[in-house]
């Protein structure tokens, strides 16, 4: 087996895993997650997610413009707590990433849903965004499509464990949203049908 099969082996079947683990592995173009103490690889995303993500973070950012707000698209660290997770968007304060991670939680998480990541993204990235205190959340379907607008939940700022749905939009009806920016999302035009 090579140097990198040998990293990749060892690193999925110990038990803990960390962040110096997770920093020791190749960049080989895939997101590497780390979930709990256990390592997550998945794929690189499709086109179709691709052009979601780079025409909604495109929007994003020509909304938070002068904002001290900062978007930026994954690959890129999130570190929350002892996990590291890699969002398809991130927004958070300028002033809050470093050269190599954003090392406290953003302000708003966006997950593009794939068929390798949606039981993450619905199930334990949500959990631990909640858990993290992450006031937005958004999940889009790119199949439907559709956007579904999440806030913490008001108890959850003590317990920090869960977020309500409060919007949600489908194929070429429009959603304003007013937190963490002001701004009018239609599903059916994120995609480059």
């Amino acid at each position: 087996m090579n140097q990198k099969g040998d990293i990749m082996a060892s690193m999925v079947t110990a038990n803990l895993l960390t962040r110096a683990d997770l920093d020791a592995l190749p960049d080989d173009g895939l997101r590497h997650e780390l979930i709990d103490g256990h390592f997550v690889m998945t794929p690189a995303p499709g086109t179709a997610h691709q052009t979601i993500a780079i025409q909604l973070a495109s929007q994003l950012n020509q909304a938070l413009r002068g904002s001290g707000l900062k978007v930026l698209t994954a690959p890129f660290d999130v570190v929350l707590g002892s996990h590291v997770v890699e969002p398809d968007i991130v927004v958070a304060p300028k002033a809050n990433f470093t050269a190599q991670d954003l090392p406290v939680p953003p302000l708003l998480v966006v997950e593009i849903l794939s068929p390798t990541t949606q039981h993450l993204d619905r199930g334990r990235k949500r959990e631990i965004y909640a858990e993290a205190g992450v006031p937005h959340y958004w999940i889009v379907d790119p199949d439907e499509p559709a956007i579904t607008i999440y806030e913490l939940n008001a108890a959850a700022r003590t317990d920090r464990s869960s977020y309500l749905e409060v919007a949600h939009a489908a194929c070429d009806d429009s959603l304003d949203v007013e937190q963490p920016v002001a701004l009018r999302i239609t599903p059916a035009e994120l995609r480059d049908d």
